[in-house]
């Protein structure tokens, strides 16, 4: 076979295991582009940016710990009631008892992780389907957190509390209009990624792995460089970096180290792909799951601090269809209704197309019968699309 077969085979192969991830990426860039312009430009511009990362925090971090759930072959209904109870705790714990921001965060953390291990207990340890256990939950919490705030908002929160979600990197330089540090970051972090990009060409060179042609490889360096620099200035050219995004940052990495670097990461996909494979495999399938939910129970507790610190209250009826938002942006982002596939980034990126279309149908004053219709058909397509791709590649 010839160089130049290879080399087409190589991409054909690339975009038929990517397709996911590709199809994502051009479902956020069309749906930006439609936004702007019906919006005669409102939308792309660095303030209402900004703005959508920051609508964007508190789902973020509950499709972090959603993905993982669905790639093991589950599902939890239960996140937006756990967000809103751990959101009511913190509000009891700083508003009315008046303990500091660090305290209540961890009090409220270990809240999230207990919740998590009941219901992982269930789930892993009495073969209960997660459905069933998240659904209880999901009526269980809802009803606390009524019960605990008495049906009334708790608020305001301490400044430091609030800064979560509302705060920003503070320059370094002062530079009307731009913000300096945010710049250096982004430079910093091109950087990092061109780096480590060269290692991991030059590690399947050693090992004689495929890899891209060098043209393709530059053109790859050049828009991920570039899609890291237009994130960084729409930041950037309005007040900085958000506290909320360098938390949701912090998760992917770390949940992408998990999940791609150790064995439990890889237990993970295993249960999901098929659990009495890798029961029979030796993999203790119950602890891997109970882990699962104990993270997911635990994000979601991050969730509440991070959406009650943005509202600066606690209200009863906040998390509504929060589970709807994480479960249609883990689809979105390439995991499979059937589990054993997907991704943290591709969450992340699902989290951000369900913020987009959040933010545009707000922007344009969409009747919110509409909005409602228009997620849930978003939802059904990602699952279809899912579906379809996975027929295709058999």
């Amino acid at each position: 076979m010839s160089k130049d077969n290879k080399s087409v085979n190589l991409i054909k192969n690339l975009i038929r295991s990517n397709i996911r991830q590709y199809g994502m990426f051009i479902a956020l860039f069309v749906i930006m582009i439609i936004f702007n312009i019906l919006t005669e430009g409102t939308f792309l511009r660095p303030r209402n940016l900004t703005n959508l990362y920051l609508q964007t925090g508190y789902i973020a971090v509950l499709a972090v710990g959603m993905v993982l759930v669905i790639i093991a072959g589950h599902i939890d209904l239960s996140v937006g009631s756990v967000a809103a109870f751990t959101g009511a705790i913190a509000g009891i714990l700083q508003v009315k008892m008046g303990l500091p921001t660090v305290p209540t965060i961890l009090i409220t953390l270990s809240v999230g992780m207990l919740i998590g291990a009941w219901q992982g207990f269930w789930i892993a340890y009495k073969k209960v389907p997660a459905f069933i256990v998240s659904l209880a939950s999901m009526l269980i919490f809802r009803g606390a957190v009524i019960g605990i705030t008495k049906g009334q908002t708790i608020g305001p929160f301490d400044e430091n509390f609030n800064n979560i979600s509302v705060g920003y990197l503070k320059d370094i330089l002062h530079i009307d209009g731009v913000h300096m540090l945010s710049v250096i970051i982004g430079i910093i972090s091109v950087v990092l990624y061109i780096v480590l990009e060269f290692n991991k060409r030059k590690k399947r060179i050693k090992y004689k792995f495929e890899i891209l042609p060098v043209g393709l490889f530059i053109i790859q360096l050049v828009l991920v460089s570039a899609l890291i620099m237009s994130f960084i200035l729409s930041m950037a050219l309005y007040q900085g970096i958000p506290y909320t995004v360098i938390i949701v940052v912090g998760l992917v990495l770390l949940y992408t180290f998990i999940t791609t670097k150790t064995t439990i990461g890889r237990h993970i996909y295993a249960v999901g792909g098929n659990i009495e494979a890798a029961r029979l495999s030796g993999i203790n399938t119950a602890k891997t799951l109970f882990t699962v939910f104990v993270s997911m129970g635990t994000l979601a507790a991050l969730s509440g601090i991070v959406y009650s610190a943005r509202l600066n209250s606690a209200a009863p009826s906040a998390g509504n269809l929060f589970e709807l938002d994480a479960i249609a942006a883990s689809f979105i982002g390439g995991a499979s209704a059937s589990g054993g596939i997907g991704s943290v980034f591709g969450a992340i990126i699902g989290a951000l197309v369900m913020a987009s279309i959040n933010n545009g149908m707000s922007l344009m004053n969409l009747d919110i019968s509409y909005q409602y219709i228009i997620k849930g058909l978003v939802l059904l397509l990602a699952v279809w699309f899912d579906i379809s791709t996975r027929n295709k590649s058999k």
